[in-house]
């Protein structure tokens, strides 16, 4: 791991740019935290499914852009967007204007509303694939769990949900703690449910 100068003395995790205040408090505040929170759950679902291809601080940068764009990440208003919508959308310089990510954020929306109606919630759906435990794992991209959870996603009909960006998302929403070693939060059972 790269050893970053840090102004507060923590080391984190490769990954978090020191130079950017938005990513590190990200980092400090909301990767890896176990969420069970459905409206939390499709914002970052929302987000990672554009990440594809990109990097997560480009799609960190443009947060506020998206959710203003997707009318807060309220999920029945997305659900209702139309192709006036996706219109609007490409023509907003404030997110990433790629027609078919927003698109299919529309439809994995309305899969979102599927699974939920299914399940209970999309937390009950997710939590399930490992009966509520957090697993730890580092220096991965994809596992048997991303895969599987991709596929199931992708047979419900969620399009850019390829097992990397499942993976991503895993981390994300903290069914998986991958903090580094180093990392003052690795290993961190005092994470709060959000």
């Amino acid at each position: 791991m790269e050893d970053l100068e840090w102004s507060d003395g923590r080391q984190r995790c490769s990954w978090a740019n020191p130079k950017n205040e938005r990513y590190v408090r990200y980092h400090d505040e909301e990767w890896g935290r176990p969420v069970h929170d459905d409206g939390k759950l499709f914002e970052l679902l929302l987000l990672e499914c554009f990440q594809a291809g990109l990097s997560w601080e480009c799609v960190l940068n443009k947060r506020e852009g998206f959710r203003r764009a997707f009318a807060g990440f309220d999920l029945e208003k997305v659900c209702a967007f139309t192709e006036e919508d996706v219109e609007r959308l490409m023509q907003d310089a404030a997110i990433i204007r790629h027609r078919r990510k927003i698109e299919a954020a529309i439809g994995n929306a309305r899969v979102f509303r599927e699974i939920q109606r299914e399940f209970g919630s999309f937390a009950r759906y997710l939590w399930q694939w490992t009966e509520g435990e957090v697993l730890h794992e580092y220096g991965r991209t994809t596992s048997p769990l991303s895969d599987a959870l991709s596929k199931d996603l992708k047979k419900r009909g969620m399009r850019f949900v390829g097992s990397t960006t499942i993976y991503s998302y895993l981390q994300a929403v903290g069914v998986i703690e991958s903090h580094e070693s180093d990392c003052f939060l690795s290993g961190s059972r005092d994470f709060h449910r959000t």
